[in-house]
């Protein structure tokens, strides 16, 4: 049996970022072998999942990812126990680890992602690492994965709310900044809905009934011809749906994109808006 070794001790810590005094025991147990030192930290970590796995997971991050050379993208939400754990750098690094990988998989739910190949292990087994060095129980809480489009994302600095936003078009990487802060503009406002196809018929002709109605009780709308009547109508629908629908509003950094909608900014780089995922920490999965 060789003799364990700070340096060998130090060699472990490095390639799995567990603690010293675990990495000594782990290097005792396997005889000094590297490989069944990992094997057994891991079997360890696993151990710590199960025994925290009643704890409640209040606090997290969101992870994205987009490779539009690929036209692929992925967004998750992470859950931990504790707000400083969540921004720890481990745990960011897992969050992105984590979408980067559901990005190509096709996993149709969390539990088949889980046991999905990461490496020389598992999804779980990455997770279980983690759990292993902060010592809180960590989960997958959800993930969506997009492709096909061109992409764009932005998570917060606080890592609590995180957006990808998905359009159609060819435009070039001068346009990535932009779709990123049409996804911080998503992050920052929330609007129900991308663009005006996607508001239900019951949404526009309530959105609809409320102009009509709000005209009708306007005495400086009698006497005014049919068609001028109409246009009015549609300039009031349109601030009206400017409150709910992305394209339509106005983009969030005013400085920078001046009197512009989002889908006037868009349609000037080539795209048009398809659709956007929103992940706030914490928030009810739809």
């Amino acid at each position: 049996m060789p003799a364990v070794t700070p340096q060998m001790v130090k060699q472990l810590r490095d390639r799995t970022d567990q603690p010293m005094g675990l990495c000594k025991q782990a290097l005792d147990q396997a005889e000094g072998d590297m490989n069944k030192a990992i094997e057994w930290l891991q079997a360890q970590n696993s151990k710590m999942t199960a025994k925290r796995e009643g704890n409640e997971t209040a606090e997290g991050r969101i992870g994205v990812f987009v490779d539009n050379a690929a036209k692929l993208a992925a967004i998750v939400e992470m859950r931990c126990e504790s707000a400083p754990s969540a921004k720890s750098d481990q745990f960011v690094a897992l969050a992105n680890d984590l979408a980067k990988h559901a990005a190509t998989s096709k996993a149709a739910d969390v539990a088949s992602l889980l046991v999905e190949p990461f490496g020389k292990a598992t999804v779980q087994d990455r997770i279980n690492d983690v759990v292993g060095v902060i010592r809180e129980k960590m989960v997958l809480h959800r993930f969506r994965r997009l492709e096909g489009g061109v992409f764009g994302a932005y998570v917060h600095h606080d890592g609590t709310v995180g957006v990808v936003v998905e359009c159609a078009g060819t435009a070039g990487t001068s346009a990535d900044e932009l779709i990123r802060d049409v996804a911080a503009h998503v992050a920052a406002l929330n609007p129900p809905y991308a663009t005006v196809s996607e508001v239900p018929a019951e949404v526009m002709a309530k959105e609809q009934g409320l102009v009509k109605a709000d005209m009708d009780s306007d005495p400086k709308s009698a006497g005014k011809p049919a068609n001028i009547l109409e246009k009015i109508a549609e300039g009031k629908l349109r601030t009206r749906l400017a409150e709910i629908v992305l394209s339509e509003q106005q983009m969030a950094n005013e400085m920078k994109y001046p009197k512009t909608t989002v889908g006037a900014a868009l349609k000037k780089a080539g795209l048009e808006p398809v659709r956007f995922v929103r992940f706030k920490v914490g928030a009810v999965s739809l």
